[in-house]
């Protein structure tokens, strides 16, 4: 696992934004199709994989599951660890080693694909973890229409439509990305670009199928303005995040 795809550099930037931003994707759309997704049972195991500062990880203790979070960055786990509710780790995403085999009944791995390069080793070790019939609960940028460096808005001036652009699609591909827009140009880290196909076979090697698939669109609205029609429709038209719950097989 590449430490340069580490948010770590920018922990306290991330762990604040998350805390003062009432608004944003993760409290707004991602939190609450989660926990509607995952239907969390008291007392069952859950491992949020790339957890961060605990954001995610904390919210599903609060509903009885025995939760633990692991994240390759020591500086996003020191500040989860304020949260006692959980148990947390550093550790690669592909050498979940205080797991056990079998010991986990659902595990979340929420925008972090895209920042982990050895995603075959990630599932392998997934499905080791997993207990039969367990769940895999990810969230993606969507990678049909968020490619980085590869897809943009656009403005179509005759017919006043906003259209989503993308130059490629089915290539892979890796990009250098600014960790905190606006400030520290020089604090990056790489995203990794895959098609569907890419995850959905992967996932099958790995000894799981697709058992549900959801596209969120964004839930914010445009200020007033001769675009704000044509940018609410796109929004709604276009989603930005991809969810996949994959089941083991066996």
């Amino acid at each position: 696992m590449n430490k340069p795809t580490s948010w770590g550099k920018v922990a306290n930037w991330y762990n604040d934004l998350l805390e003062k931003d009432e608004d944003s994707y993760q409290k707004k759309l991602i939190l609450p199709n989660l926990l509607r997704l995952l239907e969390i049972k008291k007392g069952e195991t859950i491992l949020d994989l790339a957890c961060g500062q605990g954001f995610f990880t904390g919210e599903f203790a609060k509903l009885g599951a025995k939760v633990k979070g692991c994240d390759i960055s020591p500086e996003l786990i020191n500040l989860a660890k304020q949260d006692k509710s959980a148990e947390y780790y550093v550790c690669e995403a592909n050498n979940l080693s205080f797991a056990g085999n079998q010991s986990v009944d659902k595990i979340t791995i929420i925008l972090s694909l895209q920042n982990i390069q050895d995603v075959q080793e990630v599932f392998a070790e997934v499905s080791r973890t997993l207990k039969p019939k367990g769940r895999l609960f990810m969230v993606l940028n969507h990678p049909a229409f968020r490619i980085p460096k590869q897809s943009s808005w656009g403005w179509d001036d005759a017919h006043k439509t906003q259209y989503r652009r993308l130059d490629e699609y089915l290539s892979e591909s890796s990009e250098q990305i600014q960790m905190h827009p606006g400030d520290k140009p020089w604090e990056k880290t790489l995203s990794f670009h895959r098609p569907l196909q890419f995850y959905f076979k992967a996932l099958n090697k790995n000894g799981f199928y697709i058992s549900k698939l959801e596209e969120w669109v964004s839930h914010k609205i445009s200020e007033q303005g001769p675009k704000k029609e044509a940018e609410d429709k796109a929004r709604h038209e276009f989603p930005l995040f991809l969810f996949l719950e994959a089941t083991k097989t066996c």
